[in-house]
């Protein structure tokens, strides 16, 4: 079997070599916006936040129990009090004392341990100690988690749930964040058919927007479907000129080939100019880059596979870095396969593959089913992308093979 690229007269570009070029291109939104904790979710921060607070505020208990100074020598010490969660005792502890606490609570200066309740005997106001009870235990110092003026989040950080508990915890409000990136999507093709309709014969449903339109379903984009356009150029040109003047991107998928009816890199390099064409990766080979002013062109496949590679191994790269997000790679493991995986020298190749884990932690992948770029029923039942190198000619039950799991990032 040859593969399609050893008939190309000029070297396509490796997957390495496309993305290094994209990335080159792209400078991150520079606009921010202030907005409340409430509404900064999966927002990429603007600066970096500091806290301007001790976290914790006080030196606190970590337990229930009794606080006490470990440099009284007596056995039996006298309660003189509660601290309670909120409500701090009050007054002076003198030697010989301790003080009930409970978890949360502010620890008396004097004391600088707790013990926990149920290492004690009570009788009265008279705590009695065990006489083992370990010193400088369960006190939470203050500033022992953050600093006052110490980094919270830094710039680019896309905040999670978890930023955001930590940013409230220091009683930040707000947060200064960069705006969305502006996205528009477009299919193109005359046998495209919306949902709803009739599907009539040489017709198919369009799939591809909905799936982009869910890959982009990130709090940091605004995405705008222009729906689909016709094989009609000058229709379609007009449509990606207007584009252009609205949006950071445009992504279409169809017309990216080399048929009569593809028209989307000849339209970019009458409107802009075309960075690459072609890669040396299967699914994806034809997918057009470029920009028309300040707008960056992504021209996907048709094929709805070709589709999600593409889109996984270029585009999301590019918007993660327009968007002003701190760069990040896509998490590669060895696992062994499980069934026999085919391929031809030539191209990169990204297998739809199905990834477990066995008793003894070792990962296994066994191929989705059929690999073709019009199956979609692979892909629904993938976790993964099974990585061939190029100059891969496959590979045979038992293996070692490069997996990339689905949303992994690192």
């Amino acid at each position: 079997m040859i593969d399609a690229c050893s008939l190309e007269k000029k070297r396509l570009l490796t997957l390495q070599e496309a993305l290094d070029s994209i990335t080159t291109q792209t400078a991150r939104v520079t606009d921010t916006e202030t907005l409340p904790l409430t509404e900064a979710l999966g927002r990429v921060l603007a600066v970096p936040l500091f806290s301007p607070i001790n976290l914790p505020y006080d030196r606190n208990a970590a337990m229930d129990g009794y606080a006490y100074s470990s440099a009284e020598n007596a056995l039996t010490l006298t309660l003189a009090g509660t601290s309670w969660a909120g409500k701090p005792f009050v007054g002076q502890l003198q030697p010989g004392e301790c003080v009930r606490i409970f978890t949360g609570a502010v620890v008396p200066p004097e004391c600088d341990s707790v013990i926990m309740q149920e290492h004690v005997t009570v009788e009265g106001l008279f705590i009695h100690f065990p006489a083992d009870a370990p010193p400088l235990q369960n006190v939470r110092e203050a500033g022992e988690d953050i600093k006052q003026g110490e980094q919270l989040c830094q710039a680019g950080k896309k905040l999670s749930a978890y930023d955001l508990g930590l940013l409230a915890a220091a009683g930040i409000e707000n947060a200064s964040v960069l705006r969305k990136v502006r996205i528009a999507i477009i299919s193109t093709g005359d046998e495209l058919t919306e949902l709803g309709q009739t599907l009539s014969s040489g017709n198919i449903y369009d799939s591809n927007r909905y799936t982009l339109n869910n890959l982009l379903s990130d709090p940091a984009f605004s995405v705008k479907d222009l729906g689909i356009i016709p094989d009609d150029p000058e229709h379609l040109e007009k449509c990606i000129r207007l584009a252009a003047e609205n949006f950071d991107v445009i992504i279409t998928s169809g017309g990216a080939s080399v048929g009569d009816a593809d028209f989307v890199k000849d339209i970019l390099a009458r409107c802009g100019t075309v960075s690459f064409w072609k890669l040396a990766i299967k699914p994806g080979k034809p997918l057009a880059f470029g920009n028309i002013g300040r707008c960056q062109f992504f021209g996907l496949p048709g094929n709805p596979v070709a589709v999600a590679v593409t889109y996984e191994q270029l585009v999301a790269p590019a918007l993660r870095k327009l968007s002003g997000a701190k760069e990040l790679k896509r998490l590669r493991l060895h696992a062994t396969a499980t069934s026999p995986l085919k391929k031809s020298p030539g191209r990169q190749e990204f297998l739809r593959g199905i990834f477990s884990q066995d008793e003894e932690g070792e990962l296994r992948v066994t191929s989705a089913g059929r690999q073709g770029s019009h199956i979609l029923s692979s892909l629904s039942r993938s976790n993964c992308f099974i990585v061939l190198p190029a100059e891969s000619r496959g590979a045979q039950i038992g293996d070692t093979v490069i997996i990339e799991p689905f949303d992994l990032l690192f």
